[in-house]
């Protein structure tokens, strides 16, 4: 079931380590499969280069393993939440413990519009959740409400979390929210950043909403 899926978590999982988003085994991926309501979830605490297609996890909105015979990733119910309460636009959910994105949430800070790309977020900043443990309902529930209206958030004192309607948009997403969070920490050495207004990242927003090969979900 859902070999697609499966192969593109083997695949970006790779690429959380090659792109620098993330290191050793720590972050996770999962997809959404809206036809067959499961979610592919990548395993827990496997190299990512060592992952075989085999050994990602199939699990229904109920919390269930459907098939696979590896414990999935202790983020699961982080994930699961986006496909319960908005599995009508997103459709796979990056997580990553990037430097930069890592170094804000420790401070627990937003990143501000310092820069206008900060839009692909979907709002004028990417905010910080409040602190709760790995791998409980609470730090989803936490993600969730950070996560409102937007495609990213910090995890306090944790990571990067990001979604989107693919795979593909969901991590250009999180590669690029780090990007940003790395500008405005070298900004904020340099002085103080200045900051977009509502009213420019607004026209930014919907200019982002039309900018590219647009991926629309069906």
């Amino acid at each position: 079931m859902m070999e697609k899926e499966k192969e593109q978590i083997v695949e970006y999982g790779k690429k959380l380590i090659t792109s620098g988003l993330t290191a050793g085994t720590g972050g996770n991926i999962s997809i959404y499969n809206p036809v067959e309501k499961l979610m592919a979830i990548s395993p827990s605490g496997i190299d990512y280069f060592e992952t075989k297609v085999e050994d990602v996890v199939l699990m229904d909105l109920d919390g269930n393993i459907v098939e696979g015979d590896r414990k999935p990733s202790s983020e699961w119910s982080m994930h699961m939440i986006y496909y319960q309460k908005r599995g009508d636009e997103i459709r796979a959910v990056v997580h990553s413990h990037s430097t930069y994105s890592t170094v804000l949430a420790i401070c627990g800070m937003d990143l501000p519009a310092t820069d206008y790309q900060v839009a692909i977020a979907g709002g004028n900043n990417v905010r910080c959740a409040e602190y709760a443990t790995f791998g409980t309902p609470e730090l989803a529930e936490v993600s969730f409400e950070a996560m409102k209206d937007r495609y990213a958030c910090f995890l306090a004192n944790h990571g990067l979390l990001a979604c989107g309607p693919s795979i593909e948009q969901t991590f250009a997403i999180a590669e690029e929210v780090e990007r940003l969070a790395g500008l405005h920490y070298m900004a904020c050495t340099l002085g103080k950043p200045q900051v977009l207004d509502d009213q420019e990242m607004e026209l930014m927003i919907e200019k982002f909403k039309t900018y590219g090969q647009v991926q629309v979900v069906s």
